[in-house]
Order: C-alpha cells, then structure tokens, then sequence
C-alpha cells in the first residue's frame, strides 16, 4: 500500500483525471523540492495576489504555480489558497514565497506590533464568528 501522497492542482481546478489519462500522485516533498520552510516567514492570514508580469508564458511555469496564480487573480489568504488547492499548509507557503521571489504574486502580510495581534483584525473575526 502506498504511502498517502498528494494529487496535484489539476483535481482542484476541476480537471478530470480521465481527461489527463493518468491518476497523478506527488509527494508533497518532491514538489517543494525537499524544502520546508519558506524563504520568508509566511503567515496563514497573509494575503496573495497575482502581480501583474510581461513577458512570462504561464504555460512554462509548474501546474501547482498555474493554479496558484490562477486562484489568486481574486485577493486570497494563504490558507485559502491551500486548502482550494488540497495541498499541505508548509508546501504551500514554499511555493507562495518562492513566487513571490520571483514576482509572480504580491503578498500583504498583516502588520503586527511586538506580537501583538491587530486590534481591527480580531473585531473583524469576531464579527466573522458571529455571523455564523
């Protein structure tokens, strides 16, 4: 029996498998490239944006960069982000910063003083949790 592996972002987008003609199981580890930690520090609630670039053909970027960049046309946190995808919370934050290296995504951490949580971001999530 196989070890539980991830299915790449083509199952996420709505692709079917029996389009692609092959069930497509990644480790998750292989698609980080063995990393795992991301090369800036990355919080959950940290918002992504696909950056406006020229002269990059998406077709020559990964599926799970594609994805990414797609999903996040709309303004999402990382933590959306990884579970519309269903890829692991710290590949997701590799991939984020390694695009965000690269320019292909902004990021918009939120602001935190000496550890402090933001005061308007908790009244935000409590009003969140009340709607419920």
């Amino acid at each position: 029996m196989d070890a539980p592996g991830w299915r790449g972002p083509e199952e996420s987008l709505g692709t079917s498998q029996a389009k692609s003609g092959r069930d497509r199981l990644i480790r998750p580890y292989a698609v980080t490239g063995g990393r795992t930690a991301p090369r800036m520090q990355l919080a959950l609630e940290a918002l992504v944006s696909s950056a406006t670039f020229v002269g990059v053909d998406p077709s020559t970027l990964s599926t799970e960069y594609q994805a990414i960049i797609s999903l996040s046309r709309q303004v999402r946190s990382v933590a959306e982000l990884s579970a519309l995808l269903r890829m692991p919370l710290g590949v997701t934050r590799v991939l984020i910063a390694d695009m965000a290296a690269e320019g292909l995504v902004q990021i918009h951490q939120p602001s935190l003083d000496a550890g402090k949580p933001d005061l308007n971001l908790l009244e935000r999530v409590l009003s969140g949790l009340r709607r419920l």
